[in-house]
């Protein structure tokens, strides 16, 4: 199944980690860019799940990639929101999310071959 795949399992690792450093933002912010975070993390997940069950895997794929674009953004944004505790939680986050969008664009290509 899905889980077993390494690209799920990082997503999973990126939302378990977001979900600790929100728990340390403070009230404002954990209510506004956390919750932002929180969900575009999510929509990573479920775009993992969907494309595991997608005839056409080609077009998911790509809407995978941008929802990991956008919650790089936001990683980006709670960093210069000063939301994260430290640079050390933007760098880990922005790694995390890195190997993500490497992943799914291996993923991209290896399907490109398939056709």
């Amino acid at each position: 199944m899905y889980e077993n795949l390494p690209i799920f399992k990082k997503a999973l690792e990126i939302n378990l980690y977001i979900e600790n450093a929100v728990r340390g933002f403070s009230r404002y912010n954990k209510y506004s860019i956390g919750s932002e975070l929180r969900e575009k993390a999510r929509e990573v997940i479920y775009s993992i799940y969907k494309i595991y069950f997608a005839k056409d895997k080609r077009v998911k794929i790509e809407n995978l990639r941008d929802r990991v674009e956008e919650l790089k953004i936001v990683i980006y944004l709670a960093k210069e929101l000063k939301a994260l505790r430290d640079f050390k939680q933007f760098e880990i986050l922005s790694n995390m999310a890195f190997n993500i969008a490497r992943q799914a664009q291996s993923w991209l290509k290896s399907e490109s071959f398939k056709k």
